[in-house]
């Protein structure tokens, strides 16, 4: 059983600090029975925060894509015409998350919470540095240099991996654009002054394939701080070690030309 209280103590044993900025990956029923569920989760990661942290979690929307790429699972092509030209746009104020589980929705609705333009890839955050965070996300730019990514590389942001694996770590894409690599065509549904809008824009092209295998030689060779918060296996890294030693790891075993 996890409440409030006891989920504060065990963050707070784990190294989380006060002021600090966070990006988090969860997965609630890794955590046990939680008293309060995804409420009492992110009440007590911002009472280890505190007023001058900042808490990040990914909300992202791949539903909002071509579908000629959907393959889990896939739809018949003669759907595909009229689901481009009816996609809802992304709005960050009402699009839910898709996949991200029920604690980065439930900050995504959180009081005070900010959320990125991307209509795929959106982060949200809650804090001091939020508005900053997630600020200038480009539509050609899923997970680079002008994503929240690299702003909270900037702001010297640690990751959790609250009871999920490095699988999830979104912060290792950060290095995708950083070595060489293809570029893809990709498409969504937006809202412009104009109104709805299918768009496509060129971006370099993200795969989490072998992302295990990357994060289990990271914390091999670099300082992970692993410890169990309520039942769940749990890691705290800084994303920028994250980042750079991923470039290396990607450039010499998954080089994509």
């Amino acid at each position: 059983m996890c409440t409030r209280d006891s989920l504060t103590a065990e963050l707070r044993a784990l190294g989380l600090c006060s002021g600090e900025t966070l990006l988090l990956h969860s997965s609630l029923s890794s955590l046990g029975w939680v008293c309060g569920g995804p409420v009492a989760v992110v009440q007590a990661l911002l009472d280890v925060l505190g007023p001058d942290g900042t808490l990040v979690v990914p909300t992202h929307t791949g539903d909002n894509s071509d579908p000629a790429e959907w393959q889990a699972p896939p739809v018949p092509e003669e759907w595909w015409a009229e689901i481009r030209a009816s996609m809802p746009p992304y709005d960050r104020r009402t699009t839910p998350t898709r996949g991200m589980g029920i604690v980065p929705e439930t900050l995504r609705c959180w009081p005070g919470a900010v959320r990125s333009t991307h209509p795929q890839t959106s982060f949200a955050a809650v804090g001091h540095r939020a508005a900053a965070i997630v600020d200038g996300h480009a539509l050609d730019c899923r997970l680079g240099e002008r994503s929240p990514l690299a702003r909270l590389e900037e702001a010297g942001a640690r990751v959790l991996l609250l009871g999920t694996g490095f699988e999830t770590c979104t912060a290792f894409h950060l290095a995708e654009y950083r070595i060489p690599g293809p570029e893809v065509e990709n498409s969504f549904a937006v809202l412009t002054p104009q109104g709805r809008r299918w768009t496509s824009v060129r971006d370099t092209s993200i795969s989490d394939e072998r992302f295990d295998e990357l994060g289990a030689a990271f914390e091999k060779d670099r300082p992970v701080v692993r410890g169990n918060v309520g039942a769940a296996a749990s890691r705290l890294f800084p994303l920028a070690d994250a980042v750079a030693y991923a470039a290396s790891w990607l450039a010499e075993h998954r080089p994509r030309g």
